[in-house]
């Protein structure tokens, strides 16, 4: 099957898709790009259909990737580049653009290990930062990511790239802040505020046990349910004349500073 008309009603839904609306009521997000689409199905994930253009293919191993979602037991549509290019979120896109099924989790979902890092985002409404603070969980090994109280959801096709598809290979729970604050007591895991506010330097505080580097939104930070419950406060030094990172840089230097000090433990 060959799509050549951008009137095609599948080409419709897929616009349709980029709302959040229309997401919640599938249950699919949009998983653009060849990378992105490869570390899904590694973890896991069986798309519901895949819509691919040759023409848009790069030097890859088109062959490869598309034998292995089908798979999978995806529809596979071709479409023609210029009813691709409308599809696409993307301004240059590469021939690759699935529908899939949004990961579900719950708290008790999350698979913790012996010394378990968490990462706790309270109401961040930038779908750039959440994507980016996903590439950074999964890079410093978090097992996992609590959304708390969210204001974007995981399936925005912003998070999906900015997080390069690491939104699959870090399990993302939902849950408001005060069930999450009693499952980490229940867990005995300590809970590390980010706040400009705080005395304490962040790499003054011990990171090597069990912990959740817990962020608020970008602009009123983290609301009193964590600044007035967490274990510590801990802020980054600041020289110039703003007092606070952007939340995803912030995060990752958090997450580091535990990768640091376990590292040297080991």
């Amino acid at each position: 099957m060959i799509i050549t008309s951008s009137q095609n009603p599948r080409v419709k839904h897929v616009i349709a898709l980029r709302e959040r609306k229309q997401r919640k009521r599938d249950g699919l997000m949009l998983v653009e790009g060849h990378d992105e689409l490869l570390l899904s199905l590694e973890c896991g994930v069986k798309p519901q259909t895949l819509f691919f253009c040759p023409a848009l293919f790069g030097e890859v191993d088109s062959a490869g990737l598309l034998a292995r979602v089908r798979a999978t037991g995806a529809e596979m549509i071709e479409a023609d580049q210029r009813v691709f290019e409308k599809m696409a979120f993307r301004e240059n896109p590469d021939g690759w653009l699935a529908a899939a099924p949004i990961p579900r989790h719950t708290l008790d979902d999350l698979r913790l290990g012996p010394t378990p890092l968490l990462v706790v985002v309270e109401a961040v409404e930038k779908p750039g930062n959440l994507g980016a603070i996903l590439r950074s969980a999964d890079a410093a090994g978090a097992d996992g990511l609590i959304l708390c109280d969210p204001t974007v959801d995981i399936g925005n096709p912003n998070v999906i790239r900015s997080s390069r598809g690491t939104v699959f290979s870090v399990p993302v729970a939902e849950a408001s802040s005060q069930e999450t604050l009693a499952w980490l007591r229940a867990h005995n895991i300590a809970v590390v505020a980010a706040t400009p506010e705080a005395s304490i330097l962040y790499n003054d505080v011990d990171l090597r046990g069990p912990v959740a580097v817990t962020v608020g939104a970008e602009r009123d930070g983290l609301s009193d349910v964590w600044r007035q419950n967490a274990d510590v406060k801990a802020r980054i030094p600041m020289s110039g004349r703003v007092n606070s990172l952007n939340v995803a840089s912030a995060t990752t230097l958090f997450l580091f500073e535990v990768v640091r000090q376990r590292s040297r433990r080991a």
